[in-house]
């Protein structure tokens, strides 16, 4: 007893200096843990896609742990203190997305990277993925609330200019994800139900003149989401294994390292935009269903901190970022089970690759951010 109590106080001391830590480090524990849990999962699926590939789980490793540290370093940004630069960085974005289609590398038929001597190659739309949101709502965080009519029409374009030399590379995925951001931010700012309304009337309008501008391979990724069986051994191969992969896991999956889609190299990019294919043959719903929970957390982390925040910069910021990343579950998960065009959007922090892991974990950082600043309750 007497030993209880001399450790009572230290613990409550460690216990009362816990949260210090966290707000001396701009940190939110939750969405850092449901953050570490995702890219957890991840890596163990990433294992069975890549073929047991110890040099993949290492090389993403190292991307994950730049990506936080990066994150960390974006946490203690005070967005009160570079709002003024917003216009800059966009203006550089803009500037940086033209020299891509002019002197811009290409890869697979797309003209997506840039090289500059002293640096390594970079995707200059996954700089607007964040530039966008931020620009948008800098804009409208000092308009009128809901915006007039001509606020909205200069966000729109403010949208519409990156996400059209965006599409020109060709990169639709990253040019629907960025369009998708710009218009969170509008919605979010009061946007009336009669422009919303009007603006999907207009788009529906367009449909036709979106079909001829489109470019061939992209119409027939169209024709085959409608009917994948009328090319069952081309065009609709991909989508075919995966939903056959989906639907061979049943409820509990075949077991971790034993899906036979993608050992057996039916089930393509299985380490990449298909990834999820993997996790559902190998743990079934279940496995599929504690994924998605974990990205449902983040959303209501997300909102709730897009609630708390006390000024519209950081609402609208905030809620728009957090609607973006669930977008990337929405739009990968509903094209791999067949619901969606194929447009190449990975699955956030699961699927190999560094730069979207980079660019998702620094919009996190950027709501962590937020979350710090918000008006503390007395």
């Amino acid at each position: 007893m007497a030993d209880f109590q001399r450790w009572a106080p230290e613990a409550q001391s460690h216990l009362r200096q816990g949260p210090g830590l966290w707000v001396k480090l701009r940190l939110d524990p939750w969405l850092l843990v449901l953050l570490l849990a995702i890219m957890s999962l991840g890596l163990v699926v990433l294992y069975s896609g890549s073929g047991s590939s110890e040099a993949a789980v290492q090389k993403q490793l190292v991307r994950y742990g730049l990506a936080l540290l990066g994150m960390v370093i974006i946490t203690q940004i005070n967005l009160r203190n570079v709002q003024r630069w917003i216009p800059l960085l966009y203006i550089v974005g803009i500037l940086l997305l033209l020299a891509v289609l002019l002197f811009g590398v290409g890869a697979k038929g797309a003209q997506r990277w840039l090289e500059i001597p002293g640096l390594p190659r970079f995707q200059p739309s996954e700089i607007m993925k964040l530039v966008v949101p931020l620009t948008i709502s800098w804009y409208l965080a000092s308009r009128p609330r809901p915006p007039h009519l001509i606020h909205v029409i200069v966000a729109v374009a403010l949208v519409a200019l990156p996400v059209f030399l965006i599409a020109k590379q060709p990169d639709l995925g990253t040019a629907l994800l960025i369009g998708s951001s710009g218009a969170f931010v509008i919605f979010f700012a009061g946007l009336l139900w009669r422009y919303l309304i009007a603006a999907i009337a207009i788009g529906a309008a367009g449909l036709p003149l979106l079909w001829m501008g489109m470019r061939e391979y992209q119409k027939q990724r169209v024709i085959t989401f409608l009917d994948p069986e009328s090319d069952p051994l081309g065009a609709g191969w991909n989508i075919i294994q995966s939903k056959i992969a989906i639907g061979s896991g049943g409820i509990e999956g075949k077991g971790w390292l034993q899906g036979t889609q993608s050992h057996l190299d039916f089930l393509p990019e299985t380490h990449t935009d298909f990834i999820v294919a993997v996790l559902a043959e190998e743990f079934g719903l279940i496995g599929v269903c504690a994924l998605l929970s974990l990205y449902l957390l983040v959303l209501i982390r997300g909102l709730m901190i897009a609630g708390s925040a006390s000024h519209p910069f950081d609402r609208m910021l905030a809620a728009s970022l957090t609607l973006t990343f669930f977008v990337y579950v929405v739009v990968n998960i509903g094209m791999v089970s067949g619901l969606l065009p194929v447009v190449g959007v990975p699955l956030p922090l699961v699927s190999y690759g560094g730069t979207a892991a980079v660019t998702l974990t620094a919009s996190l950082g950027l709501l962590m951010s937020i979350h710090a600043r918000r008006p503390q309750r007395t």
